[in-house]
């Protein structure tokens, strides 16, 4: 928790000031005791209505100049809070966008959104407790029994017992909870991954009728947060009766002695109620400052799961190299993509997902993979753009270790369409120009037409300001698929990488796709991974993969003759006698 305390560095005015005006009410408020009992002793005693009217209107200017000092010390505190959970969002969500897929894998996106909203949310709330509150409970637990001391030394030592008494009840019980509040947020996050599958899931869910059973697993894991909620509930709750007991028992001390040394003439009554007056602050502060300590300890707890993702570093080093137009100044002879010896092992899995693969792409050239499912196609492909890194082995771009570029350099130059296609909510233009945003209207129409889009975006109202809903909901699978490829050619890259994303296409659409984008004037060099022999039985090479391994590289006509694995992925998609005169 203490490193996210830099956040509040813009706010030391605001952190410095509102403790400081808090501290000034409380001090007006330590005088009212004594105003009661010179009210009491001399007012009251002697019939001296002047001197009480006098007492009362102090009574009010104090009351008045605490209000506005406490209005003050809110205002800053809250300025200050709420600029210190900004500061964090910003830095927890940048930090976030700086990490590969295996930190995204290993953490999980579920514990990520609670630690963006819930505990951040807590950790804000926590810091603008502890400006206001913080320094004012203990000073004023600490002023009442010096304020004692000044009114009666003798009764005062009662207070000297009852304080490190209540101190031990506090930081006992914060102590035990603090713990038990990163359970309770670990239980958050079980409950929030849940919900957000059956959110994600529901069209499955209902078409395998599996709503009751996912009812029981939401009713499990939601009683065990609320378990875990009331056994921590139940350990703080303690704290308002013991604080309570002791208090009281401190009052009912402080009764009987004063009584005692009034009989005997030592007290006046006046001090007497201002001993208990004393003693009642110091029970309603403690109450205060107990339940600050539950929702501290809330909020470090909440602060040191955000401090652990941002201690999380990315598991890959930037490199330095900047894409530079030299890079294809070899003609097309160039070679785009070499793969020397790669091995990738995703963490914390026990087997290799591939297993030495080797292979050169040159400029220009349309490289297919293919193999079944779990076979390690995709797997491949997230080299190139470097979502994963290579466990063994090299891969290089344009004669260069990839490990060498700037992955932002790097990335604006290879288009990436992933296998589920994902839209965001706003315009055609607005989710194309995602690919380049100072993209010109003449480019969006370019790769909408590219990508065999242009059909159905022509019959939109509105054409590219068609509005599309989150996720693109209103859209189909295949007009979906056709505008995440626009998106990714509107970048004109030099590298395009189709990760089965024309599955929900139709055969000739598929065909007229592959054919617009080999007549592109750019040349990109395409890798195009599919399950259908059909999509990619034209390429220049192609890669078949099996079990992580490669079993076969070549043509088309080499690997129907040399490698049996891409014969039983071809004959099983056509039937011998067509396959033959397709030959």
């Amino acid at each position: 928790m203490k490193s996210l305390l830099i956040y509040l560095k813009d706010y030391k005015k605001e952190t410095i000031l509102a403790p400081l005006f808090k501290m000034l009410e409380a001090s007006f408020e330590l005088f009212v005791p004594l105003v009661m009992a010179a009210v009491i002793d001399v007012g009251i005693a002697g019939n001296d209505r002047p001197y009480i009217v006098r007492m009362c209107l102090v009574l009010i200017a104090l009351g008045l100049i605490g209000l506005v000092c406490s209005i003050t010390a809110q205002y800053f505190s809250a300025k200050a809070a709420a600029g210190f959970g900004t500061g964090v969002r910003h830095a927890l969500f940048s930090h976030i966008q700086g990490f590969t897929f295996t930190e995204m894998d290993v953490i999980g996106s579920s514990t990520l959104i609670t630690r963006m909203t819930s505990d951040i949310n807590q950790a804000q709330s926590g810091v603008n407790l502890v400006l206001r509150l913080f320094l004012r409970s203990p000073f004023i637990v600490f002023g009442a029994m010096i304020m004692a001391f000044t009114v009666d030394a003798k009764a005062a030592v009662i207070f000297v017992i009852v304080i490190p008494l209540l101190s031990v009840i506090v930081f006992g019980i914060m102590l035990i909870t603090m713990p038990l509040y990163k359970k309770v947020q670990a239980d958050l996050d079980k409950v929030l991954l849940t919900t957000r599958e059956n959110l994600a899931g529901v069209r499955v869910i209902r078409a395998f009728n599996k709503e009751q059973d996912e009812r029981a697993r939401f009713a499990r894991e939601n009683q065990e947060l609320t378990d875990a909620q009331k056994f921590v509930g139940r350990i703080s709750g303690l704290m308002n009766p013991m604080t309570y007991i002791v208090v009281n028992g401190g009052i009912i001390a402080l009764i009987y002695a004063g009584a005692l040394r009034v009989n005997m003439g030592d007290l006046t009554q006046g001090e007497v109620v201002a001993l208990i007056n004393y003693m009642s602050q110091i029970l309603v502060e403690l109450v205060k400052l107990a339940n600050l300590i539950v929702s501290v300890t809330k909020a470090i707890a909440c602060g040191n799961r955000i401090e652990s993702v941002l201690n999380t570093k990315p598991g890959m080093e930037n490199g330095t190299y900047r894409w530079s137009a030299e890079a294809f100044d070899e003609g097309p002879s160039k070679t785009a993509v070499e793969f020397d010896h790669v091995s990738l092992t995703y963490k914390g899995a026990g087997d290799e997902s591939l297993t030495d693969i080797t292979f050169c792409a040159k400029r220009g050239q349309t490289i297919g993979i293919i193999g079944g499912t779990g076979s390690g196609k995709s797997s491949l492909v997230n080299l190139i753009p470097r979502f994963y890194d290579a466990t063994a082995g090299t891969v290089k771009l344009f004669g260069k270790n990839i490990k060498e570029y700037d992955t932002d350099s790097l990335r604006s130059h290879i288009g990436v369409v992933l296998q589920k296609a994902v839209l965001f909510k706003g315009t055609i233009a607005e989710n194309l120009r995602w690919g380049k945003a100072d993209a010109s209207d003449e480019d969006l129409e370019e790769a909408l037409a590219i990508s065999q889009a242009k059909e159905f975006v022509d019959a939109k109202a509105g054409r590219l300001e068609f509005q599309i809903e989150q996720g693109g909901r209103n859209l189909s699978g295949g007009q979906k698929q056709r505008l995440t490829i626009a998106r990714a050619l509107v970048r004109k890259p030099e590298i395009l990488i189709l990760d089965d994303s024309a599955s929900a296409l139709d055969l000739a659409t598929d065909a007229a796709l592959r054919k617009a984008i080999r007549e592109m004037k750019e040349q990109p060099t395409v890798f195009i991974v599919s399950q259908r022999a059909a999509s990619i039985q034209y390429a220049d090479q192609i890669i078949v993969l099996d079990d992580g391994r490669m079993a076969g590289i070549g043509t088309h006509r080499e690997l129907l003759e040399t490698c049996p694995a891409y014969q039983e992925i071809y004959y099983s998609q056509f039937p011998k006698e067509v396959a033959s005169n397709g030959r």
